[in-house]
């Protein structure tokens, strides 16, 4: 007899595992940390942004680093996440939310949807990323109001994408992961 899901220590640690995968990528995009975000695939991965991006993972990680500059600020944020586990092999399907704030005088927020449909494999161990399609399920664009933006941020400390965020300063053992 098996026991139930919830019962079953190895299969709420893969699921933990998987869960911290898809956090650390939300993390390794939102810092611009390219090294951290190829990480979280394995060798021979492949992305489906659709008309967007369609390939070896090594290249989704190179159009982030370019498109990244366009951003002052990005925040990838999961919901719902669900896995299924078979073995070294899984599937999950994560709700995310992203906000992208544009630089320049004329910024502007962007709000994408969508879910991530993975497919995963654990290699020596590890559980990686070996293939993402996403979807886009809403998209909302407006100006942002510098002014109120200004009186927001005065005298509070701004995140920003690369080592200088504060993260790096306060969450040593981030560092040493």
């Amino acid at each position: 007899m098996s026991l139930p899901p919830a019962a079953n220590p190895a299969l709420l640690a893969d699921k933990q595992a998987l869960l911290e995968l898809t956090l650390t990528y939300c993390r390794a995009i939102d810092r611009r940390d390219l090294a951290l975000l190829q990480s979280v695939y394995h060798e021979g991965a492949v992305e489906d942004r659709g008309g967007i991006y369609h390939g070896p993972a090594q290249g989704f990680v190179d159009l982030v680093a370019k498109d990244g500059a366009n951003y002052e600020i990005t925040m990838h944020r999961i919901s719902n996440a669900l896995f299924v586990v078979e073995g070294d092999s899984a599937e999950g399907e994560i709700y995310a939310e992203a906000y992208h704030r544009t630089r320049g005088e004329n910024a502007m927020e962007i709000t994408a949807a969508g879910r991530y449909l993975d497919r995963y494999e654990k290699r020596g161990g590890r559980w990686g990323i070996v293939f993402r399609a996403a979807t886009l399920d809403r998209c909302d664009m407006r100006p942002v109001d510098q002014a109120a933006y200004q009186q927001f941020v005065a005298g509070s400390v701004a995140g920003e994408p690369g080592p200088g965020d504060l993260s790096y300063k306060v969450l040593t053992r981030f560092a040493r992961r």
